[in-house]
């Protein structure tokens, strides 16, 4: 008895979790005279699949589209290499001041975004960066400290012995790393690279402050400048956010295998 409740109620809670996802679908393929019945239509008489192209051709989307794929990829390059190559360091070697180092790296997820923009648009001016990608960009080749943390705890679940097994073998640290330790660290990498993906295409605040040009534009920025030129084109608006939602949507469906085996093997249970 007990289970058909659990279940009737994860079928409960998922039909709210996807009735705002079915309402914009629905919503970019009705007329206007539809948007504003009441009561409201879930279902439109008429599917109207023009409006889509129509929404995305009143804007330079296809260069905003090409902007976001700049963006998030070689921003995910970066944050891969350099999280996984810091969480190596404080994984496995031993140094003086390493751990006051990890709690200082920790520490700094506490600061907001908020607090940092101010400063770091003053750099990036200062450094000519402005109204380019590479503020979208560079800061990724750093790494972020709470991917260095997922990626450090998964590899510490990796035993030693195999690292020695390279090291008897001839193999220097760098090798190990890249060909014992990256290959065991995959499902923590997906893990990584969705929740960075998820992060970057999303980014709203970042463009809006660094970017001036319409023209170096991502597709956030534009859907909210298409909102703010065109607020009365509703089924324009939700066409356009449906097809930025795909890409990420389509992310996380084909990895949520990985993201699982990500998540436990890190050790952290939530």
């Amino acid at each position: 008895m007990k289970r058909p409740l659990i279940y009737i109620l994860l079928i409960f809670l998922s039909v709210l979790f996807l009735a705002p996802f079915f309402w914009m679908l629905t919503t970019s393929l009705k007329s206007p005279q539809e948007l504003y019945v009441y009561p409201p239509r879930w279902i439109p008489s008429e599917l109207l699949l023009n409006n889509f192209a129509k929404a995305w051709q009143s804007q330079p989307f296809n260069r905003f589209l090409e902007n976001s794929v700049i963006v998030t990829v070689a921003s995910l390059i970066g944050q891969l290499i350099s999280s996984a190559l810091v969480a190596y360091g404080f994984a496995r070697f031993r140094f003086k001041g390493r751990d006051a180092l990890f709690i200082i790296l920790l520490s700094t997820m506490m600061i907001p975004w908020e607090v940092t923009m101010i400063p770091l648009y003053m750099e990036f001016n200062y450094l000519g960066w402005i109204n380019t990608l590479k503020p979208l960009i560079v800061p990724a080749w750093f790494g972020a400290p709470f991917f260095i943390f997922l990626l450090r705890q998964f590899i510490m679940t990796i035993p030693v012995e195999l690292e020695d097994a390279a090291r008897i073998d001839g193999a220097n640290p760098f090798q190990t790393f890249v060909r014992v330790i990256v290959p065991l660290m995959v499902p923590a990498l997906i893990l990584v690279g969705v929740f960075h993906i998820l992060n970057s295409w999303n980014d709203y605040l970042g463009p809006l402050i660094f970017l001036n040009d319409q023209s170096k534009y991502t597709l956030t920025l534009g859907l909210a400048q298409f909102r703010g030129m065109y607020g009365v084109d509703m089924e324009g608006i939700m066409a356009v956010t449906s097809l930025i939602c795909i890409p990420p949507l389509a992310i996380f469906f084909f990895a949520q295998r990985y993201i699982v085996e990500g998540v436990a093997g890190t050790g952290i249970k939530g």
